[in-house]
């Protein structure tokens, strides 16, 4: 699944990026919104994700030129104007959803897959392991080995988000913006504690570690579970 994002804000775009592409994604980023329409008419996506503010076209614009031009790829608008006059101008011109900033990553992602599934192309997502350690995302269940361990729903985010990029050091700062909203401002330790949480349950019982601390840096899932 190949898709493009057109973002201006480049702290936000990267780091989606790099979360859709732990999700078996390919993307493309532009930060401005003529260069960003061009792309989207010459290149071949599977779906956008679009800002509504940019320089140069704005997302209302885009929409509208791409449907103009009998391009019916997948829009997913992601804006902080949050407004329903908004909104509806934005789906009006041609989005097909539409998320408002500050957003969760997992139901950006469970929204784009749910666009790609209408528009016929799948999206489900790719088993994840880690040696006996593994996770069906669809239906939010963890093993290891043939123990079946439960977590609760951001325990299991927290930790598809370890396995789907294993052998990365991924820092706080990076956690917190793949699981939590990207402009989190509550307490930046809680990180801390999940990954506290999540270690009692899948490797305390079974006498293994999966998830290490990188001293300084922040924390790195085994490739091969631990």
């Amino acid at each position: 699944m190949k898709l493009l994002i057109i973002e201006d804000d480049k702290r936000i775009a990267t780091a989606v990026k790099r979360g859709l592409e732990g999700e078996g994604f390919s993307v493309d980023v532009v930060f401005d919104g003529t260069d960003g329409l061009h792309q989207a008419l010459e290149g071949t996506y599977d779906a956008l994700i679009v800002d509504l503010m940019l320089p140069g076209t704005n997302g209302f614009k885009i929409c509208a030129a791409l449907r103009e031009a009998d391009d019916w790829t997948p829009i997913l608008v992601l804006t902080a104007k949050g407004g329903e006059f908004d909104q509806t101008e934005a789906l009006d011109t041609g989005a097909d959803d539409y998320l408002s900033k500050p957003f969760s990553f997992p139901v950006l992602v469970a929204r784009l897959r749910a666009l790609l599934r209408r528009a016929g192309g799948g999206g489900q997502p790719a088993p994840v392991s880690a040696g006996d350690l593994r996770i069906d995302s669809r239906a939010r269940r963890v093993w290891r080995g043939e123990t079946e361990i439960a977590l609760t729903s951001r325990q299991f985010d927290v930790l598809e988000f370890f396995m789907r990029r294993a052998g990365e050091v991924l820092s706080r700062d990076e956690v917190l913006l793949g699981v939590w909203e990207y402009d989190f401002d509550g307490d930046p330790n809680i990180v801390e504690v999940y990954v506290g949480r999540i270690r009692r349950a899948i490797d305390t019982p079974f006498e293994r570690r999966a998830i290490e601390t990188v001293r300084g840096a922040g924390y790195r899932l085994n490739p091969d579970g631990g």
